[in-house]
């Protein structure tokens, strides 16, 4: 056995706890126009719990021309009307909080709507009150752009504003300008956004891009990356390293850690695409914390093969160790393709069981625990501005990640009234594979999900035990143990499509499989069978 770990004392809710994270556009629609709202999750509530989550994270749902989907904010303080309003947000709080759910908003701090009243006062003229609230460079020699950086959806990461003469920055859409985060009256409003919603009982924050905060205040160009391809989307074509990851961020995160530490029990969860030695410094040190969570997105990005997973694995949680850090695991959201399409079918639910058997907090994204894929949206039905502004580049759009909640068999799945057509389409296969249908069945991928949250409930080691991997000579098998208080148990991951023996591995009990059934110590780890047994 190898890479051991453990952690000592009592866990938080964010550190024993599982994450939900809910689109809300696409959750429940309580009015028939098509689109989730506030009061559709809530109706909703009763389900979330019954999977034995600990929060549920909404995707943005303040005041917005929607642009972008809500991470075009207009307001921070106040509802989208399509979502509802601040009415029906306290209901869900006190809603989710009577049934011992915590309620997470996601936090957009890195930049605005143009129709911000922020940005309309800035646009106004150099000597606006708010014209130093964004960031303005004047434009280079030729009149253009003042450096090459381009927007993460394609295109340059500047905009003129003709009556001004000047550029403004926005490392996403024209209509998202970015903030300028060294203006500590910026800094000082974005803190009491955050105040604002935990006065109404909000739990956490996920923190959008919150590794963009800053950038180089030189403006120089970034250099060309060498390994990029037309097949790319284009902002991979740069190396970014005056745009994202600038020290000064970690400084403005730890002014965001001082407002959260001002109530009790909350927490922020960051979101950061960095390698491992760049990610965990976000967590900050004992005298100076940042972010409770650098969110972990490796198991989406690596190659699906045990020996790179199990490598990662064990790198990751010896240095969370090291620097302080409490590990998260991830493996689905709204912007990356559904799990189930990007592993397969046979492999599903040895990913949903490495998931929540980690050390570590588990994210979830919603439908993936029946199974839920992508769905292939045509042309005419695409709405994602990444995808719609590369539509050469297949992987830059992300509505097939966020098609509507598939609840049950009628039309339109339970989503929405049978005569309102949802915002975006529905999977041709929601007739078989939905809630309903999957409720009653214990052998659904429902209940696989049930019966796993079960299991960290019954079993602390697999909420605070320590980690070890285990080498069991098969490099397409992945075993490690979860131990705590003189209990241990073994999860056994088979990524393979041949039978594995277990040998002296094969445990006392099975407590979990897979495929259903209870193998008797010693049965042999079958193809793509993911196994929790007692040792």
């Amino acid at each position: 056995m190898t890479q051991r770990s453990s952690v000592a004392g009592e866990l938080k809710w964010w550190q024993r706890g599982i994450i939900y994270q809910i689109y809300p556009r696409s959750f429940q629609d309580s009015n028939d126009d098509g689109v989730g709202d506030l009061r559709g999750i809530t109706a909703r509530l009763p389900y979330l719990a019954s999977l034995g989550v600990e929060a549920v994270w909404l995707s943005p749902i303040f005041t917005s021309p929607m642009r972008d989907f809500g991470y075009d904010v207009a307001n921070y303080c106040d509802i989208d009307p399509l979502f509802g309003t601040l009415a029906d947000f306290d209901e869900l709080v006190a809603a989710a909080h009577a049934l011992g759910l915590k309620i997470m908003l996601d936090y957009v701090p890195n930049h605005t709507s143009s129709d911000h009243a922020w940005f309309c006062e800035a646009i106004i003229g150099h000597d606006s009150g708010k014209r130093d609230w964004y960031v303005w460079r004047d434009p280079a020699p030729d009149g253009g752009p003042p450096n090459n950086w381009v927007s993460f959806f394609g295109g340059p990461a500047w905009t003129l504003d003709a009556a001004s003469g000047q550029y403004y920055l926005h490392q996403f859409l024209p209509s998202q300008p970015d903030l300028n985060w060294r203006n500590p009256d910026v800094r000082a409003a974005m803190g009491d956004v955050l105040r604002f919603w935990m006065r109404r009982g909000v739990d956490g924050f996920r923190v959008d891009v919150i590794w963009l905060l800053a950038e180089d205040d030189r403006f120089l160009d970034e250099p060309v990356n060498p390994d990029w391809t037309p097949a790319s989307v284009e902002h991979a074509r740069l190396e970014h390293i005056y745009t994202q990851d600038q020290p000064e961020t970690h400084e403005y995160i730890r002014e965001l850690r001082q407002v959260l530490d001002e109530f009790d029990d909350r927490m922020m969860v960051g979101e950061i695409y960095l390698p491992m030695d760049r990610l965990l410094p976000y967590a900050g040190t004992e005298d100076a914390r940042m972010v409770h969570l650098p969110f972990n997105f490796q198991l989406i990005l690596l190659p699906w093969h045990a020996d790179v997973v199990r490598t990662y694995a064990d790198e990751y949680d010896a240095a969370s160790l090291a620097a302080g850090s409490w590990p998260n695991w991830v493996l689905g959201n709204h912007d990356q393709h559904r799990f189930k399409t990007r592993v397969g079918a046979a492999q599903y639910r040895v990913a949903q069981t490495l998931l929540l058997t980690l050390r570590g907090t588990p994210t979830v994204y919603y439908g993936d625990e029946i199974g839920m894929q992508n769905v292939p949206i045509p042309l005419e039905r695409m709405v994602d501005p990444a995808g719609l502004q590369q539509p050469d580049v297949p992987a830059a759009g992300r509505d097939p990640e966020r098609t509507p909640m598939q609840w049950d068999a009628t039309p339109n799945a339970g989503f929405t009234g049978e005569g309102t057509p949802p915002w975006l389409p529905l999977d041709d296969a929601a007739p078989a594979v939905n809630v309903a249908a999957q409720d009653t069945d214990p052998t659904s991928d429902l209940n696989y999900f049930r019966a796993l949250t079960r299991l960290r409930r019954e079993h602390p080691a697999l909420l605070g035990g320590t980690y070890a991997s285990v080498d069991m000579g098969a490099p397409d098998v992945f075993t490690f143990t979860r131990s705590l208080n003189g209990e241990t148990l073994m999860v056994l991951l088979n990524f393979g499509s041949a039978a594995h023996d277990l040998g002296a591995l094969a445990g006392e009990r099975t407590l979990l499989s897979s495929a259903g059934d209870q193998p008797q110590p010693g049965a042999a780890l079958r193809p793509n069978e993911a196994r929790i047994v007692l040792t």
